[in-house]
């Protein structure tokens, strides 16, 4: 299933960039941490799946978790709520002003590496690049889910949010052949009904990179 939303500036780079100037300056003059996307709930239920699923216990050093979002609020209950090592996890965006606004100061810098990952946390980065121009007749998130894909290790998982597309949508964009990925679970959030259909205001939908077969001699 491709990806075709209308262009909208919420998929350009100078949009953010100017959002998080803004919301960076106000941080350093007022501590305010700006909006939290999709609320403060999809941040707790994200990090309640990554506990059970993906908990801090899981190796002797805790799992490597990568995320794909801006807000310092979800770096912080990764590490001072759930219990997962600063040290082994990383925030990226393509707005520095975002980097600067999430990162907490105690947590190190990491460089970007494939196969790593044992946890990628996606909370509307992906709907932001979906509204992005076209390029070659297709939109820059045609690329995404293959990059999720090379950046997981085997047995990892890709938790997304979003407030695009529905549940199926997005399991038709990563479960693939081309990336291998598997479904493994959803998160219900509060529902609603208007003109006779249900819905709810986002989808969180979990999949998992297959460990390598085993090889019996």
């Amino acid at each position: 299933m491709s990806v075709d939303l209308q262009p909208s500036k919420l998929g350009t780079k100078d949009h953010w960039d100017q959002v998080y100037k803004t919301e960076l300056e106000n941080f350093q003059e007022n501590g305010d941490e700006g909006e939290i996307w999709f609320g403060l709930e999809s941040v707790r239920k994200m990090v309640k799946w990554a506990k059970e699923h993906v908990p801090p216990t899981l190796e002797p050093r805790n799992p490597r978790s990568r995320h794909r979002e801006r807000l310092r609020y979800s770096l912080n209950w990764l590490t001072d709520d759930a219990g997962y090592d600063g040290a082994r996890i990383c925030g990226i965006d393509y707005s520095p002003d975002a980097v600067n606004l999430a990162h907490p100061p105690h947590l190190p810098d990491m460089p970007s590496e494939t196969n790593v990952w044992d946890l990628i946390l996606d909370k509307g980065t992906f709907d932001a690049i979906a509204l992005g121009e076209k390029q070659d007749g297709k939109s820059p998130a045609a690329r995404y889910p293959g990059r999720v894909t090379q950046l997981l290790k085997p047995g990892g998982s890709f938790l997304i949010t979003s407030c695009n597309f529905t549940e199926e949508e997005l399991k038709s964009f990563f479960a693939t052949p081309e990336t291998g990925l598997i479904y493994h679970s959803s998160i219900q959030h509060r529902s609603f009904t208007f003109g006779g259909k249900t819905g709810s205001s986002c989808s969180s939908v979990a999949f998992r990179k297959p460990p390598p077969p085993r090889i019996y001699m």
